[in-house]
């Protein structure tokens, strides 16, 4: 079991809301993908001056996506802790499939992304790519072509990858 915990800030308060959409997307998605609840976390009364957010509101909610925990915590609208892409997390795909489910499932404005990058609509940045992709950047004679290829495309096409990795 892993101790690592990808906590993630939000400004917005909804981090129980974004925990059951993500154990929702994960969950119905195609291929061998699991979401699962964890612990959600209330305010408790000590932390009320401080924070600003009452007692008995939800502090933080917790879930496991294909093995990766994550944190929410709704710590409300502080401008150093503002999500950018600079955090993402890569979702590797097997087929167009899943590509097309989660691109469709996790971004927001599918017009404004770039090279399998999409922003989600609490504000957390995706990568949904192809799993063979890690793989023919690492081959030189591959990397050139394959590149060539994906980085003008919004939502990435596995057969076009495929083809340029020839």
């Amino acid at each position: 079991m892993s101790r690592l915990i990808a906590c993630i800030w939000l400004a917005n308060n909804n981090g129980e809301e974004a925990v059951k959409y993500y154990i929702d997307t994960f969950n119905s998605a195609p291929g061998n993908h699991e979401g699962k609840l964890g612990d959600i976390t209330k305010s408790p009364k000590a932390s009320e001056e401080i924070s600003g957010r009452p007692a008995g509101s939800v502090l933080t909610a917790e879930c496991d996506l294909d093995g990766v925990s994550f944190m929410l915590l709704n710590g409300g609208p502080v401008d150093q802790f503002k999500l950018t892409g600079g955090t993402s997390f890569i979702v590797e795909c097997e087929t167009q499939e899943e590509i097309d489910y989660f691109w469709t499932k996790l971004s927001a404005v599918p017009e404004a992304e770039q090279c399998g990058w999409c922003t989600d609509k609490f504000g957390i940045t995706w990568q949904i790519v192809p799993r063979i992709l890690d793989e023919m950047m690492r081959d030189p004679a591959k990397a050139e072509a394959v590149t060539a290829v994906f980085m003008p495309m919004r939502k990435l096409d596995l057969e076009a990858i495929r083809k340029a990795g020839e």
